[in-house]
């Protein structure tokens, strides 16, 4: 397969809280979660290939909207809140919640969902609740699991198989090894994103 996909602008165009608020376009749109300080920054700023396009934060749950990155003006890169931070009010939390939940349930230009799950850890309650939270909505996903290079090569096995038993990963979705230091996985996500934006225009 020959990659179309070519990296010439980048936009932050919208950081909406309500369905009135999202881009009316149409065009596609993949979606960013995970827990905060997985890694989310860093990975957009990998994928898009500029150094601090994406602010990364010292302080997990700053990002508070969702945000549309719109990329070659071709398809969105949307960041949601990153869950799981003991730090915001469980007001704020539940905003947060309701705010995704809208976009998840409404939202027809969604083609893929890429859940961030750290590496080094096994996924979390919340990691498995959003998982199954998506596959709820009859969502494709690929599972990046970041900061693979902060875990030697002779354990990485055995951490993949916990990763991926704990989620109980379903028949389809994707499993990517990321580490946004060593490009490890870049092109898998890339490969990923130009079959679903530019392979299938023709």
């Amino acid at each position: 397969m020959v990659i179309k996909m070519k990296i010439n602008s980048v936009e932050l165009t919208i950081s909406a809280v309500r369905q009135s608020q999202y881009p009316t376009d149409n065009k596609p749109e993949l979606l960013l979660v995970g827990r905060s300080n997985v890694g989310k920054s860093s990975f957009i700023n990998s994928i898009i290939e500029r150094k601090n396009f994406a602010r990364v934060s010292g302080k997990p749950g700053k990002t508070q909207t969702l945000n549309f990155y719109n990329v070659n003006n071709d398809f969105y890169l949307v960041d949601v809140p990153g869950y799981g931070f003991a730090n915001v009010s469980k007001e704020r939390q539940q905003k947060f919640g309701m705010m995704i939940e809208e976009y998840l349930a409404n939202r027809n230009n969604l083609k893929e969902v890429f859940l961030l799950i750290d590496f080094r850890h096994k996924p979390t309650q919340d990691d498995l609740l959003m998982y199954n939270f998506l596959k709820y909505y009859d969502l494709n996903v690929t599972i990046v699991a970041t900061k693979v290079d902060k875990i030697g090569r002779t354990f990485r096995d055995k951490q993949e198989k916990l990763i991926k038993d704990t989620l109980n990963i379903k028949e389809g979705d994707n499993f990517v090894l990321f580490s946004s230091s060593t490009k490890l996985g870049k092109n898998d996500i890339v490969k990923k994103i130009d079959e679903i934006v530019y392979q299938n225009e023709e």
